[in-house]
């Protein structure tokens, strides 16, 4: 299966902020919003994503002034990417070997989606489950 079934349904655009943004207005939206990651946009293009690590990270490293500083400055960056096309082991792959949790679907320069490790573990649980019913199905029946 690839991304592009699991960002198919979703509806409503993702919830991101622009680079140029204060750190202060990215964490309110974090919190309003009830979400731990975003994409952070420049010029229309996926530049960062935005966790509440690299608040951690930065409020340890600079104080709390860092709250009025920019986005783009404290971001993690660049962002790692993938397509629709991509296979979803593949992209949980890639999480995993790079320590991430979250990837920005993006399709022609453009973000189309926004898929977390949760997803992915998600998807894989149901398939195991699915298999293993497959299996007792078969077995009871032979």
């Amino acid at each position: 299966m690839t991304i592009a079934r699991l960002v198919e349904g979703r509806t409503g655009p993702v919830i991101s902020i622009d680079a140029g943004a204060t750190v202060r207005d990215a964490v309110e939206l974090l919190a309003k919003k009830r979400i731990g990651a975003m994409p952070v946009t420049r010029g229309g293009a996926v530049a960062g994503i935005f966790s509440e690590r690299d608040v951690v990270y930065q409020l340890r490293n600079h104080g709390p002034a860092m709250l009025d500083g920019p986005v783009g400055e404290v971001m993690t960056a660049p962002a790692i990417t993938v397509e629709r096309s991509t296979d979803v082991m593949a992209a949980l792959a890639l999480m995993t070997r790079r320590r991430i949790r979250h990837l920005p679907v993006v399709e022609d320069g453009a973000m189309v989606g926004f898929v977390s490790i949760g997803d992915l573990v998600k998807y894989r649980i149901d398939r195991i489950e699915s298999e293993a019913e497959v299996m007792r199905s078969y077995i009871q029946s032979a």
